[in-house]
Parts: C-alpha cells; structure tokens; sequence
C-alpha cells in the first residue's frame, strides 16, 4: 500500500510518518504539487495527504485531478490544515471529494487519532494493532528521561503518548532541551515499561512544549518487549476501570 504525502516542511513529514509508517504504508513524498500530479498514476497511490498551510491553492488542483477517476472509496485523500483554513475552504474540500480534514497541530493526540481513523478503513485489522497509540494513565507505568547531547543534562518529564514506533515527551524543564534540534540522535535513554527499563536509540522529529521522538533501535529483544507490554494494556485498562469501579462505596 502507498501513502502519496504532499508537504513542503520536513518537520510535518517526519512526525506524519511516525504514525503512518506502522499501518503498513510505503510512504512517498512530494515536495511539489505538480510533480506529484504528473507521477499519480505511476505511483496508483492507496491513499494521500497534502499540506494546506504548504499549498493554499494547489490542494484544490490537486484533489479535482485525483477525483476525475479515483473515488474517495479507493484513494482517500485527507487535508492537513493549518490554523487560518477559513471555513468556507473545509466546505469547499467536501465538495470536491476531500475524505477528510485535519489539523496540522499533531501534538494534539486527537488529531493523531482522527488521521489514523480516515487511513484505517482501508488498513487490515493485523496491521492496525501494531499502530495503536496509547495515552498512559497513572497505573500504566511508562516513564522516559534523555540525556541532552548538547549540554549532557538529563531531561526528566512525562510520555504523553507512546507506539511501538515512538513517543511524545513533555519535559518538566523545557529550559534544559536548549539546543535540541530535529534529527538530533538521542543515545543515552531510559523507557520504563510496567517492570521493564529500556534503553532505546531515539531521534528527535519535532520540538516544542511536546518533544517528538521516534524509536531508531532497542538492544537486543527489547523491542518485543515493548510491544508486548503495549499489546497488554487494553486488557489492564479494562481491570482498572473494573477495580475503580467496585471501589466505589454504594449509596442510598
């Protein structure tokens, strides 16, 4: 399955590719609009994103060329919008056939969710659960600290959302990641998982109140463990809301 994505800043098209690339995609980018139209058909891609805060005017090219013959049940393409997309241009998108929009804020985890959403009608199921992105609860025991290889402090915070492929960081002290940048390699870090400490390589693919991060390696088999741990927590999500629940004194 290909992924044609449309984008103009490195920095959207890394962190867009740390949650599709788990549903099973060959990615694709263009740079430019034109070029991507006149490569559609070679390429016959499965699905397509394209930036509208990149392109405000070429999207709506784009989107009339690719509905002339592929219909929104076969090539679903989804807009990444920007915070000044005025509202007549979301109706104006559905109108031309757009399977979906959303914001290119991707620290929000909801945005995160409704993109997986669109892609994964057209995903099967096995691959879908490789993908899944967790939020951690108190009980669910996932903690990450780096080391900063620039000024060698150690960077304590929060996950706010982890995969198999990555997660997202807040740190308690933002002030301590000065000089970070984009695709910095991150070597010295520990992930706890339930009983687990990890050691993953990690690389910076966005910065900012939230820091990006997608896993490059684990040592050894702890990447299966990881995975393990993720594939469990539905089921210790469930046990916990159960356990609350029973907790509660009954009343009347």
């Amino acid at each position: 399955m290909k992924l044609l994505l449309i984008f103009g800043s490195d920095e959207t098209y890394n962190l867009i590719a740390m949650y599709v690339k788990p549903l099973g995609f060959e990615l694709i980018r263009y740079r430019h609009v034109l070029k991507a139209m006149d490569n559609i058909e070679e390429i016959d891609p499965t699905g397509i994103i394209i930036s509208a805060e990149d392109f405000p005017r070429h999207w709506k090219t784009l989107v009339q060329f690719v509905r002339t013959d592929r219909p929104k049940e076969t090539t679903p393409i989804i807009i990444l919008r920007g915070e000044n997309f005025p509202l007549d241009e979301t109706s104006k998108a559905f109108y031309l056939g757009v399977s979906g929009i959303v914001s290119d804020d991707l620290s929000n985890a909801m945005e995160i969710d409704r993109l997986q959403s669109i892609l994964s009608r057209y995903i099967p199921v096995e691959e879908k659960r490789k993908a899944r992105r967790f939020r951690p609860e108190e009980w669910s025991r996932l903690d990450f600290l780096f080391t900063n290889p620039g000024n060698r402090k150690i960077i304590t915070g929060s996950v706010q959302s982890i995969s198999s492929t990555g997660l997202s960081f807040r740190p308690d002290q933002p002030a301590l990641t000065a000089g970070l940048a984009l695709n910095t390699e991150l070597e010295e870090c520990s992930l706890r998982a339930g009983d687990s400490i990890l050691s993953p390589v990690c690389r910076v693919i966005r910065t900012g109140r939230n820091i990006s991060m997608e896993f490059i390696s684990f040592p050894g088999q702890e990447n299966d463990v990881l995975e393990a741990y993720l594939e469990q927590l539905p089921l210790a999500e469930y046990r916990n809301s159960q356990k609350r629940r029973e907790e509660v004194p009954a009343t009347g």
